[in-house]
This record gives C-alpha cells, structure tokens and sequence, in this order.
C-alpha cells in the first residue's frame, strides 16, 4: 500500500485536474449555446435554398447552362477533413480523420497512388496528422474558427467553386461532424462539387419545375447558385463548430465525473493507510510499554 504522502500527493493532483475539467466544461457550455443557437437557425435557410438550386439545376439540366453541376470523371479528388484547432474533445477529430482515410483508402485509391487526390485541410488537427502522414496537401486553413462568420467562409468557398470550374478537380467532397445534440455528432461525408440531385425524389417530376426566370437565367444561375455553395460550406463549418464544443463539454463532464470517482478511491486508500499507520504506532507504544513493565 503507498504511503501517506504518495496518496495525498495524488489525491491533490486528482483534484486540480477535476477543477480544470469542470471549468472546462462550464466554458464549452457557455459557447456551445451560442453555436447551437447558429446553426438551429442556419439550417432551415440552407436547406430551402439547397432545394431550390437544385430543382433550378434540374430545370436547367439540359442545356447544360449550370457550370457548378458538370459531371466529369472521377480522376482529380480534393477532399476536405474539417477539424478542430484544439483538442480535449474525444473522438471529434479521430472520427474525422479515420472517416477521411477511410474514404482515400476504399473510395479513392486508385486517385489517391496516381498522385491526383489532394487534401485540404480545414483545422489544425487535420493537418498535423496528414502532414505527418505524408499526404499531398493542397492548403491549410486554421484561422476561420477564430471568427466563424459568413465573410470569413466566403474565400474558403469561393476557391473551391474556382478550382471546380477551372477543372483542377472533378470532386470536392466535405468531411465533418454534423451536430445533433450536445452528446451526439453524425460523421458526414458530402459531395460538394459538382452539386449533385436529390436520389430519392419524393415528387416525382420528369419535366422538372416550370421556373420564370426574372430578371434572367443567367442571372439568376451567376447569383444564387454561388451564394447558395457559400452557404452550404457555412453550414457546415457551422456543424461542425458546434460538434465541436459538444463534444468538448462531453469529455470534460466525464472526465470530471472520472476525477470524482477517483478522489472516492484515493481518499478510502488515504484512510486506510493513516488507520494502518495509527494502528502500527499503537501496537509500537504498546509493545514498548509491555517490555518495558517486564
């Protein structure tokens, strides 16, 4: 059994990690509101305006006239792992980057040993693991979560859409953490470019939908449609910031709760071994006592 020192040496150590934890918790608490408040009233915006670039996609199909949806072959991939800047939030960047491999390793292999598969890495952690792992980076960015608004967003997307356009790759495909509640985030992969058709169309409408173009198509396909990508790639950091924080304030509440069944441990060893030491020191006196009457 350890000393007494040793035991409460730890028992100090236990409790100053419990206080670090908690206070940690508290503050991923306090900015997980804010973020959850963002993207709960994001997401019905982002998905009326998904659904109708994509019933305008479908009513401009046939022409063609929709640059951001040409299909071409699958050669060029550029993937992009959203990550978070710090860690202490469980399985958040892990799932992340094992869902990210996973999909080089199954999905784009071929791509991936041919040299054209590229990633970019939005987040720090993301980064630190493919440039150690070797994996051809395309870019890096670390500071939109510094500030996540929608100006700052607005580059990240609009390079994206250019390099689409100009052919420097035939697939962007978003890998993140979609958030549900505090304690639950869904991996998500999604295809970004080029924008894809609803699968399962619940209407079914072979003509697609009769649009008035006002003031005109191309107007109409040179404005929305790219405010619309923007959007979606703010949604999605928005997800995955708030992932974040949740899965933050997770960890730290059980790793509080860790400490407190820990301290338990330590205080019931604590005092087993002062009884022990008290029962010694007694057994001693007496012991003394008994050869000194002798």
């Amino acid at each position: 059994m350890a000393n007494l020192k040793e035991v409460r040496t730890r028992i100090e150590s236990v409790n100053s990690t419990k206080q670090i934890t908690s206070a940690m918790k508290m503050v991923a608490a306090s900015k997980l509101r804010r973020a959850q408040n963002a993207i709960t009233t994001m997401r019905p915006y982002a998905a009326k305006l998904q659904e109708l670039m994509q019933d305008l996609n479908r009513s401009v199909e046939q022409a063609d006239d929709n640059k951001y949806a040409v299909v071409r072959p699958a050669e060029k991939i550029l993937l992009v792992p959203v990550t978070s800047n710090r860690g202490l939030c469980g399985a958040f960047n892990t799932n992340v980057i094992r869902a990210t491999v996973k999909l080089i390793n199954e999905d784009y292999e071929a791509q991936h040993k041919a040299g054209n598969l590229k990633v970019f890495c939005i987040g720090k952690k993301g980064e630190d693991f493919f440039k150690s792992r070797k994996f051809s980076i395309y870019k890096a960015n670390h500071a939109v979560f510094d500030n996540l608004v929608f100006t700052e967003v607005v580059p990240i997307a609009q390079e994206l859409m250019d390099v689409f356009v100009a052919g420097v790759f035939d697939q962007i495909i978003f890998v993140y953490n979609q958030f549900k509640n505090a304690a639950t985030q869904l991996l998500i992969h999604e295809q970004f470019l080029p924008v894809e058709m609803p699968v399962n169309d619940e209407i079914k409408q072979p003509e697609g939908v009769d649009y008035i173009f006002e003031p005109g198509k191309d107007e109409i396909l040179d404005e929305l449609i790219p405010k619309t990508l923007k959007i979606q790639v703010y949604k999605m950091l928005l997800d995955s910031f708030a992932s974040e924080h949740g899965a933050r304030m997770t960890a730290m509440h059980k790793a509080t709760d860790n400490a407190t069944e820990l301290l338990k441990d330590l205080k019931l060893s604590y005092n087993k071994a002062r009884q022990a030491a008290i029962t010694n020191e007694i057994l001693e006196i007496v012991g003394g006592a008994n050869a000194l009457n002798g």
